[in-house]
């Protein structure tokens, strides 16, 4: 029988969950680790408010799934967090829980009540993606001539090539990219993970007359600077997105009326690739997507795949068009 003198303290195991097991055992990038940083701070104020423990002397015990609900609800109610992030919170906590529960066996059944709580259901919005015809008139938007407009173009044409996350594409190095022979991108994704994705001609062509106006920049420089040769920040690039959507809204009006991120370009990558028939396993490996779950949310966005899917069903002569539901009462269960 484990003996409760000999369990680490609360406070140990919180510190070596975030040193060597968030740090060195899962090796998590440091936003991955700010926000679980956060989330604890938000725990830890919150347990002295309500149960009046200071951080040291609270024990694992404290956070049974009574406690764990409170705080949830103090999260939503309180701070106004969404579903969305409330999840983030307790999957932070529960990451947390689990690895604890190796090292506390007399905590192990508060523990394994708490872990019983679900993560919040909420409606996904439907993904936003971009046309061919909108995505070529972007990515053209920015003026060749300029220093800021000639690497725009060679970002904006990489980032929907690779389907990079801005961070990706905003951390590549000179020499992450290469032009000649093997023409690819080595990108650094998500949980230090690596991934080459092959590049278009066209887009190999914008990045080697970005290399020609970066001459003598090493290869362990960044690819696309900002002014002063330091690495673009998030915002920048969103900025930057913002004002090649306004140019390409005067010849398609409609793109002044959506909200346009970094992020929609991803889609759009993932969307167009589907499109054009390749595998969704391919767009995973592409995408860097760690579960197939995320990957498969592209195939549930993508309407026409359905339609033609559908089309093929349909008995020779039938007359091709949307689907409709035959009667009221299967319109009511399309509803639901």
């Amino acid at each position: 029988m484990a003996n409760p003198t000999s369990m680490p303290t609360f406070s140990t195991l919180l510190q070596r969950f975030f040193v060597e097991h968030l740090g060195h055992q899962r090796a998590v990038s440091p936003r991955t680790i700010a926000a679980y940083r956060d989330t604890f701070r938000l725990l830890l104020s919150f347990a002295e408010s309500k149960i009046g423990k200071t951080p040291t002397a609270l024990a694992l015990v404290d956070l049974d799934a009574q406690f764990i609900l409170s705080f949830l609800g103090h999260l939503e109610n309180d701070r106004k967090n969404g579903a969305r992030s409330r999840n983030a919170r307790w999957a932070a906590l529960r990451s947390f829980l689990k690895y604890a529960a190796h090292y506390d066996l007399t905590a192990l059944p508060v523990i394994q009540q708490a872990l019983s709580i679900p993560m919040k259901r909420f409606d996904k919005p439907v993904l936003g993606f971009l046309s061919r015809p909108e995505m070529q008139a972007i990515l053209e938007a920015p003026d060749p001539q300029s220093w800021a407009g000639q690497r725009d173009r060679a970002l904006f044409s990489l980032m929907y090539n690779t389907g990079a996350r801005v961070s990706e594409v905003i951390g590549l190095r000179v020499g992450d990219v290469v032009i000649d022979g093997t023409m690819a991108a080595h990108i650094h994704g998500k949980g230090r993970k690596e991934r080459s994705v092959p590049l278009w001609r066209s887009t190999a062509s914008l990045i080697r007359g970005w290399k020609r106006r970066l001459e003598g920049v090493g290869d362990d420089r960044f690819l696309f600077p900002s002014r002063s040769g330091e690495r673009m920040a998030r915002s920048n690039v969103t900025q930057r997105l913002k004002l090649a959507v306004a140019a390409a809204a005067e010849p398609h009006p409609q793109l002044a009326q959506r909200s346009i991120s970094p992020h929609t370009v991803r889609h759009t990558t993932a969307m167009h690739l589907l499109q054009a028939g390749v595998d969704v396993t391919v767009i995973a490996l592409w995408l860097g997507h760690e579960s197939p779950a995320t990957t498969h949310m592209y195939l549930q966005a993508d309407l026409s795949m359905k339609e033609r899917t559908l089309e093929r069903l349909q008995p020779i002569g039938a007359r091709r068009g949307r689907y409709r539901p035959p009667d009221q009462l299967m319109q009511f269960l399309q509803s639901l």
